[in-house]
């Protein structure tokens, strides 16, 4: 019985060590440059590195000149998507980027979203960042706005919202996220 516990630590001990040297560093901020497109984002954001040059050019305007539908920001915080994750995959080269990110961000101010809860991901014109996030969450185009509750994804807009502005799109994400919980607990 002896020797079968110190087998199993030992194996567990192997385990974890290879966990610990296969884990990868996320490098945070990474800027690089092109050129065809200059200096661009890749990889893992913080929001503020968007108020640096040359992304504030666009940034700051679009930021500042959004207009938020204050009554789907106010159904947002009803529906408490503070308990929810938010991965945003875009790119600093894809003017779709450069419009709906700011106005996401103005949006996530607007609820006192928590930073923690939001992933920002930046993507060269191939779709690709160096950790490969983008295979997980098979993204296609940018921007991606994935939104997340308890590991499960529950919606996302692609590309640009459907309905014209990224807090109605999130409103109904999360009225069919309610709806499928009472289908659970019926079932």
């Amino acid at each position: 019985m002896k020797k079968i516990i110190t087998n199993v630590i030992a194996v567990s001990s192997l385990f974890f060590a290879a966990q610990q040297y296969n884990a990868q560093k996320v490098v945070v901020n990474r800027e690089v440059e092109s050129q065809n497109d200059g200096k661009m984002l890749l990889g893992h954001q913080l929001k503020d590195q968007f108020l640096k040059a040359p992304y504030a050019d666009w940034y700051v305007k679009e930021h500042d000149e959004y207009v938020i539908d204050q009554k789907a920001v106010d159904q947002l915080k009803k529906d408490k998507i503070n308990s929810y994750n938010i991965t945003v995959f875009m790119g600093t080269w894809c003017e779709d980027s450069h419009r709906d990110i700011p106005r996401l961000m103005k949006i996530l101010e607007a609820i006192k979203y928590p930073d923690n809860k939001l992933t920002i991901i930046a993507v060269n014109r191939k779709k690709e960042s160096p950790n490969g996030d983008e295979a997980r969450y098979n993204i296609q185009k940018v921007p991606t706005i994935i939104v997340e509750r308890y590991g499960k994804e529950v919606g996302r807009i692609i590309e640009m919202p459907t309905t014209g502005y990224i807090e109605r799109d999130l409103v109904e994400m999360l009225k069919k996220d309610d709806h499928s919980v009472i289908r659970e607990i019926f079932k």
